[in-house]
């Protein structure tokens, strides 16, 4: 059967892959959250599991012919807990919000209290947040940084989780520069009589490659997503002991989803095996570095970072003193080529659409090659851009150095793409 490609049978889809193709290899991603999959990924991504319904878990399927979906999950939480160390993997959730949502289905009921970061003081919409699920189910309650060091206030944290008395206290954030204490979160939520779970989305690249403390045998349950600095498929994972396995696994099916997305679960076996590779810590070594010398060079061009400085593999800077907004500066730099994204620091005074900081991370940067002399050189465009904004000779001079860069650095060679 010579069935047409996409390009003939949808060119308009096809135009607009390949116009997202052209933006990646054309810009300087620095959003924390993203990365490049790799070549191997992605193929695993597109083929023809795609087509099989497999709702239940290996040996228990409510289809039939799922002899060789069972034989790719098994594979992928084989991975996964060889990778993190774990007794049990689900690498059903089809996403890390999914995933926080199995992990509360399994623990809580409706209206039990949870605890977790402050969303504007680094932490995710599934911890609490009144927008998201997690706070319309469930009575969420905070704990922030401290407004002198802007890290975690452990001994608030302790004296809210005696004050509210959660079920559980959810370690974890999406805009947090510094390294999490997970062994004083267990001691707190044990003092309290919570479970204690980590989502660990952000850093699970730092913490597969022993770069970042584990949260594997502290917490009752860890989240992940598989993308982000795992450089895997966009897609979530849970990690436990064999002691919450079978209660997690049926809230996440039938829980809160059907069918699980088998081609995707193959992209993450995949995924889990190159993250098993020696080359994938000298990366995940090169993301710090990088992180590292990019926090080192704003500061000296004047820029004030939350906490001073970054940990891990992002960090969050406070525009105020620059008088520009996070909102400005996201599209300033944009213009440029260099994509990051607003986002809000301790204590903003703005609102989320508008911020008064910026959040810049180097996963995807340093998955295309780039090391400390081009760290410096993109320190120095950042600097240029957000010194004069409005400036279109700048821009246009930046817009130039940018293009060197990307074209030093390509991503997807192999990828048809016209220019």
């Amino acid at each position: 059967m010579n069935e047409p490609t996409l390009k003939e049978t949808d060119p308009e889809v096809y135009r607009t892959i390949e116009a997202e193709l052209k933006r990646e290899r054309q810009s300087l991603v620095m959003i924390a959250s993203e990365n490049y999959a790799s070549r191997a990924v992605i193929e695993a991504q597109a083929n023809v599991m795609t087509n099989k319904y497999a709702e239940g878990y290996p040996g228990a399927r409510y289809y039939g012919g799922c002899e060789f979906v069972d034989r790719v999950e098994q594979l992928a939480r084989s991975r996964a807990n060889r990778l993190f160390n774990s007794e049990h993997a689900n690498v059903q959730p089809h996403s890390g919000s999914q995933a926080n949502m199995a992990v509360y289905l399994s623990l809580l009921k409706n209206g039990d209290t949870i605890m977790g970061m402050d969303l504007s003081h680094g932490g995710h919409l599934t911890h609490g947040s009144p927008v998201s699920f997690s706070g319309k189910i469930y009575n969420p309650v905070f704990y922030g940084l401290h407004p002198e060091t802007q890290r975690i206030d452990y001994d608030q944290l302790r004296d809210h989780a005696k004050k509210h008395k959660p079920k559980i206290i959810v370690a974890g954030a999406s805009a947090y520069p510094r390294r999490i204490d997970f062994s004083l979160f267990k001691e707190i939520a044990r003092e309290v009589g919570a479970y204690f779970m980590v989502d660990m989305a952000h850093i699970a690249g730092l913490v597969a490659t022993g770069l970042h403390p584990s949260p594997v045998g502290q917490a009752d349950c860890v989240t992940s997503t598989t993308h982000k600095t795992l450089r895997g498929p966009r897609g979530g994972l849970i990690l436990c002991s064999e002691e919450y396995g079978a209660r997690l696994d049926k809230s996440v099916f039938p829980g809160v989803q059907g069918g699980p997305l088998m081609h995707i679960i193959a992209a993450k076996a995949v995924a889990f095996e190159e993250a098993l590779r020696p080359e994938f810590v000298d990366y995940q070594k090169q993301v710090l570095i990088n992180a590292r010398v990019l926090a080192e060079e704003l500061v000296g061009y004047g820029f004030d970072l939350v906490s001073g400085g970054t940990d891990n593999h992002l960090l969050l800077i406070d525009l105020t003193a620059k008088g520009i907004t996070g909102l400005d500066a996201e599209q300033s730099l944009g213009e440029a080529g260099i994509v990051a994204n607003k986002n809000a620091v301790p204590f903003d005074k703005k609102g989320p659409k508008i911020t008064s900081g910026l959040r810049l991370g180097t996963p995807a940067l340093t998955t295309r090659g780039i090391k400390e002399a081009e760290i410096r050189q993109i320190a120095r465009l950042i600097n240029d851009i957000l010194g004069a904004p409005a400036n279109e000779n700048v821009l246009r001079r930046v817009q130039g150095v940018v293009s060197e860069i990307c074209k030093a650095f390509p991503i997807y060679p192999y990828l048809d793409a016209s220019e």
